[in-house]
C-alpha cells in the first residue's frame, strides 16, 4: 500500500526535446517514482504483440498531472505549467495465481487569468485484476477507469465531464509453444455538445472528413466505442510465428486517461521468424524476421499495405547489429489524416532503412551508432538520420554518456493548413518541407557512497526548416502523384518555415538516509524557443542560440520516508 502528497517529482532524465509536425500525440514515459513502481500490475495494452506492440494503453499515468490542457486557450506568459495532485493512493499484490491493482489520485485545478480554467479539479480511478491458471499457461484478467472532472463555464465546451473505459484479456498456452491471447474493451465519454463535436473532430477519430464513412453530429453528449483483438503465436522452435487481427470502432476515445493514437481502424499482421540460438563460430544468436501488415478503416479503406524484413545479430565478442528495410504504399492505399479532418490523399510506394550496430556492454567504453534512411512520395520526399553514442563506465562509482542525433528531411507532403476563404470554401494545403534537426545528450552518473549519488543530465536540441511549393488538393485519390494537387497562393502572414530550440538541464542530489527513505535535492533549467520563422545558419549555430532563450529554474527538495 502507497500513499503519497503532491507526487509531481520527475527523475534527472527530462523528457526528450523533439518538434512534433504530426497530427498524433507524442508519448512519453512516466519517471515519477509513486507511478512507476508496481505499473506493470496496472498493463493493458492495446494494438500488442509479443513482437511488436504500440504504446496505445488504458491506462497512461501521465494523464494525472498533466499540463493544463486549456493552457493553449486561456493561459499566458505566467500561467501554471502543470497540474498539481493533491494526493495519491494505490495497493497493488498478489496471492497465488491472483493479482490486483487499485490506484486512485486527486488533482487540484488551475486557474487562468480572468477567472478561467486551465484545468477543472478531477478525480481518477483505476482497478485491475488478473487470474493465471495452470501455473501461468492460462490467465484471464479484467480492468476498469474512470476519471470524472468539476466543470465549468469555461471548461465545459472543451473538456469531457466523465470518461469511462474497461476490458478483458486473456491468454492460453498450449502444447508448450503455442499462445492464444486476446482483449476486448469499450469507452464511454460524456459532456457537452460542443465538447463532445471537438472530440469527434480529433485526428484520433476524424468524423468531419468529406469522404468519409462517418457523420459528425454536433448534437450528441456521449460518445461510446469498442476495440478487440485476436492473435496466435507460436513461441518455441527454430520457426516461430505470430498473427494478430485487431478491430477498433470510430468512437472508442481512451485519452482522458489512457492514451489512443487512432480510431476506426483495422489491422491485420503477421510475423515469421528464424530463431537461432544455438551458438556458433560467427555467432551466438540470429534472429531473421519477415513481416507484413495491413491497416484499413473499419468502412474498408486501406490505409497501409507493407511488407518488411529484418535481421539481428549477436557476434561472439558480443557486439549486436541489426539491419532492415521496409516497403509501405503496396497497392492503392490512401491517407485518412494527413489533411487533418480533409480527404484521403492517395500514398505512393516508400521505403524505409534502419541499421544499427551496438559494442559490447561489458567493456569501459560502448559506442552505438544506427542510421536510417527514407524515401516516399516518388522520391519527392526523403530523410536520413545518424545517431552516435558513446558511453563510459569509468568505474564502478561513475558512467557517463554523450549522444548526438543530426537528421535531414525533406518532406514534400507536410501538412500546412486548412484556411478557409471568404466564400467559406476549405483548402487543404501541403507544402515541401526541408528541415533539420540536431541534438545532443550528455548523462552522468557519480556515486558517492552506496546512499549517495548525484546525477546530470543535459540536453540541447535544435529543428528548423522552411516551407516551399504551397499546394492545395484537387483530386486527392488521383493515381499520379502531381494529379492530387493544385498550385495555391497562401495568404500574407502564412507561415515560412519552423524553428524550435530546446534545452533541458537537470542536476539531482540522492540520498537513501535510512532503508527506505529518500531525500532527493534537484535543480532543473529549461530554455525553449517555438516559431514559424525559419532557422538560418548551420548546427552549431543554432544550439548557441538556445543560450540566448529565457531560461526557467526551479529548485526543490522532495523527501520520502518509508515506514517500516
Amino acid at each position: 500500500l502507497t500513499a503519497t502528497v503532491n507526487p509531481d517529482f520527475g527523475q534527472v532524465e527530462a523528457d526528450p526535446a523533439e518538434l512534433n509536425l504530426t497530427a498524433f500525440e507524442t508519448f512519453f514515459p512516466e519517471q515519477r517514482p509513486f507511478f512507476v513502481e508496481d505499473a506493470r500490475q496496472f498493463d493493458f495494452g492495446l494494438n500488442c504483440g509479443l513482437y511488436s506492440c504500440s504504446r496505445e494503453t488504458l491506462f497512461y499515468s501521465r494523464r494525472i498531472g498533466r499540463s493544463p490542457e486549456l493552457l493553449g486557450t486561456y493561459g499566458d506568459a505566467g500561467s501554471p505549467t502543470a497540474t498539481r495532485i493533491l494526493g495519491a493512493a494505490k495497493i497493488t499484490g498478489r496471492t497465488g495465481g491472483f493479482g490486483f491493482g487499485a490506484l486512485g489520485a486527486l488533482t487540484q485545478r488551475v486557474g487562468g487569468p480572468h477567472g478561467s480554467t486551465l484545468e477543472p479539479a478531477a478525480r481518477f480511478g483505476v482497478l485491475r485484476a488478473t487470474e493465471d491458471l495452470r501455473g501461468g499457461e492460462t490467465g484471464l484478467g479484467v480492468m476498469l477507469t474512470g476519471m470524472g472532472r468539476d466543470l465549468d463555464v469555461s471548461s465545459a465546451p472543451y473538456l469531457h465531464h466523465e470518461a469511462w473505459s474497461g476490458g478483458v484479456d486473456f491468454h492460453h498456452r498450449f502444447q508448450k509453444q503455442y499462445l492464444l491471447h486476446g482483449s476486448a474493451h469499450w469507452s464511454r465519454v460524456t459532456g457537452s455538445p460542443a465538447a463532445i463535436a471537438a472530440t469527434q473532430r480529433n485526428p484520433v477519430h476524424n468524423y468531419q472528413r468529406p469522404d468519409g464513412a462517418i457523420a459528425l453530429d454536433t448534437t450528441r453528449t456521449a460518445l461510446t466505442g469498442d476495440d478487440e483483438q485476436l492473435a496466435f503465436d507460436k513461441l518455441g522452435g527454430a520457426i516461430q510465428f505470430q498473427a494478430i487481427y485487431t478491430r477498433r470502432s470510430p468512437g472508442f476515445e481512451a485519452n482522458d486517461l489512457g492514451y489512443l493514437r487512432l480510431a476506426d481502424q483495422q489491422t491485420a499482421y503477421t510475423w515469421l521468424g528464424l530463431v537461432l540460438k544455438r551458438p556458433t563460430r560467427w555467432y551466438r544468436d540470429l534472429t531473421w524476421n519477415l513481416n507484413s501488415w495491413i491497416w484499413a478503416t473499419t468502412a474498408g479503406l486501406v490505409t497501409g499495405r507493407a511488407v518488411n524484413t529484418n535481421v539481428h545479430v549477436t557476434l561472439p565478442n558480443l557486439w549486436r547489429l541489426g539491419a532492415w528495410v521496409s516497403f509501405d504504399g503496396l497497392g492503392a492505399t490512401f491517407c485518412d489524416r494527413c489533411a487533418r479532418g480533409g480527404p484521403a490523399l492517395r500514398q505512393d510506394r516508400s521505403i524505409s532503412t534502419w541499421f544499427d550496430v551496438r559494442g559490447d556492454e561489458r567493456r569501459r567504453l560502448m559506442p552505438w551508432v544506427t542510421v536510417t534512411t527514407g524515401s516516399a512520395d516518388a522520391g519527392r520526399s526523403s530523410s536520413y538520420s545518424v545517431a552516435a553514442t558513446a558511453r563510459l563506465n569509468a568505474s564502478s562509482r561513475l558512467s557517463a554518456s554523450l549522444g548526438v542525433r543530426l537528421a535531414v528531411n525533406h518532406n514534400h507532403t507536410q501538412w500546412y493548413g486548412n484556411p478557409v476563404d471568404s466564400s467559406g470554401r476549405t483548402h487543404y494545403t501541403f507544402a515541401a518541407l526541408d528541415q533539420r534537426t540536431v541534438g545532443v545528450t550528455v548523462r552522468a552518473d557519480y556515486a558517492l557512497s552506496t546512499t549517495l549519488s548525484l546525477q546530470g543530465y543535459l540536453q540541447p536540441f535544435a529543428s528548423w526548416g522552411s516551407y516551399r511549393d504551397v499546394r492545395e488538393l484537387s483530386a486527392p485519390r488521383a493515381a499520379f502523384y502531381a494529379d492530387r494537387f493544385a498550385p495555391y497562393v497562401p495568404p500574407p502572414g502564412s507561415p515560412a518555415g519552423v524553428r524550435a530550440r530546446q534545452l533541458n538541464a537537470n542536476v539531482v542530489l540522492r540520498w537513501e538516509y535510512r532503508p527506505g527513505s529518500t531525500l532527493f535535492v534537484v535543480w532543473t533549467q529549461a530554455r525553449q524557443g517555438f516559431g514559424d520563422v525559419p532557422g538560418t545558419g548551420g548546427a552549431l549555430q543554432n544550439l548557441g542560440g538556445i543560450f540566448d532563450l529565457r531560461a526557467d529554474n526551479t529548485f526543490l527538495v522532495k523527501l520520502s520516508y518509508w515506514f517500516d
